[in-house]
């Protein structure tokens, strides 16, 4: 089967992955919107997570063909080539799955999901006391679900289970079997690089596709050229992502893209003014909206089953957020400007007296400060590390961590916050 995407063009889909995608669970990801709040700012950006998780899909085939094409793997892709389409299916199916836990609006009604020992997740972390998140919603649908023996009928030709699919998704999960290995090789750390690192087919997609559906050129680099440069290397028994040199521009482009799409787009101030309002909802005592525990019934909460709730709902918050009467951003102040100290001391001493003023006059507000992040890559301690490839002809190959290449994490390093103060009309 193809399917006509408007960003990759022919998108291939095989027949045991189209059984996945016409599942009630996949199909449930046409009614979730890719930037929950965001087509209030950006009215075109109306695009949802079902054709972002075909993208991601269709790029982790590209970026796995290429990481193995023969001047680079022939060991790999010649000599082991059931292993080869193996591990290549479980990740085109990891990418394709990779979101397939997220609530209505994306990320936004996190706050109404249960607690993670209510959703019977069967791994080692599932008993934890802490707030679910889309990412258990995720693995609970792959592993413990009706879709579950979908997954096992479309992918048992190959020998692959539901667990290993999960294990690409959360590296935590601990490797049932050998699946993973290939020789004397474990591929697992490559493949989950590809589904979650700095240079993850998630992140190529959604910048690609937000900035096109935004309007807005924060998010655009060279695709085409960064997938064609993603090679690998074999270090300690395990095989790890890594980019030839000539496109560690473009990877520096594709960082600072992602920073810049945060600041303008995803954390545009009329899309964190309504994830604030939800929240409000949510939080409120006449709240009744909650996210069943049970995955079965959590497969008709999309976008419209919120609206619907929200239509029907007296609440002032919830009546803001379906009429589009957010409330009206007043000031906003940023870190990180070239002024300096003297200056962001001035800022915070007139955001301090500005709070006291409406405090005085008995006026609500809603002040919300949101931090971007370069990368919290390279702050984590268990990070599979990131390799860039460095030949010529006089010299054999040399692999470099990826920090040691380019100084964008060093110049980055301070994170970038606006806060921002809104009230009533």
């Amino acid at each position: 089967m193809e399917i006509r995407d408007v960003i990759h063009g022919t998108i291939d889909v095989s027949r045991p992955e189209k059984m996945i995608i016409d599942s009630p669970f996949f199909q449930r990801l046409r009614n979730i919107k890719q930037l929950g709040f965001g087509e209030n700012s950006f009215p075109g950006a109306t695009h949802n997570r079902y054709i972002h998780s075909l993208g991601a899909m269709h790029l982790a085939d590209m970026a796995f063909q290429n990481a193995f094409t023969v001047d680079r793997g022939a060991s790999f892709a010649t000599r082991y080539p059931e292993a080869f389409e193996r591990l290549k299916s479980t990740l085109r199916v990891a990418a394709l799955l990779h979101d397939v836990g997220h609530g209505p609006l994306s990320h936004t009604t996190e706050f109404a999901m249960p607690q993670l020992p209510e959703l019977g997740l069967e791994l080692p972390f599932g008993k934890e006391k802490r707030q679910a998140n889309h990412e258990d919603y995720t693995l609970k649908i792959i592993l413990q679900s009706s879709l579950t023996p979908v997954l096992r009928k479309a992918m048992g030709y190959l020998g692959v289970e539901p667990l290993h699919i999960a294990c690409l998704i959360n590296k935590s999960i601990p490797a049932p079997d050998d699946f993973f290995m290939v020789g004397a090789v474990d591929y697992r750390p490559i493949l989950c690089q590809l589904i979650s690192s700095e240079i993850d087919v998630d992140r190529m997609d959604y910048l690609t596709r937000d900035s096109f559906y935004a309007g807005v050129s924060y998010g655009k680099f060279d695709l085409q050229w960064l997938i064609t440069n993603l090679t690998h290397h074999e270090s300690g028994g395990k095989c790890y992502l890594a980019l030839n040199h000539k496109a560690l521009y473009t990877l520096d482009d594709f960082l600072i893209s992602r920073f810049h799409m945060f600041l303008m787009v995803y954390f545009h101030h009329k899309c964190v003014v309504f994830d604030e309002i939800l929240g409000r909802y949510l939080r409120s005592p006449d709240c009744d909206y909650v996210i069943p525990a049970d995955v079965e019934k959590y497969v008709f909460y999309d976008d419209y089953h919120l609206y619907t709730h929200l239509s029907k709902s007296p609440n002032e918050w919830a009546n803001r957020i379906y009429h589009k009467r957010p409330y009206k951003m007043l000031v906003e102040f940023h870190s990180g400007i070239p002024q300096g100290e003297p200056f962001r001391l001035e800022q915070e001493q007139l955001l301090q007296e500005l709070l006291a003023d409406l405090k005085e006059q008995g006026k609500d507000y809603i002040l919300k400060t949101t931090t971007g992040e370069f990368s919290k890559y390279f702050r984590r301690e268990d990070h599979a590390p990131l390799y860039v490839k460095y030949d010529n002809r006089l010299q054999p190959a040399r692999y470099i961590p990826l920090q040691e290449c380019s100084d964008l994490f060093e110049r980055y390093s301070e994170n970038r916050s606006i806060t921002r103060v809104y009230v009533p009309e």
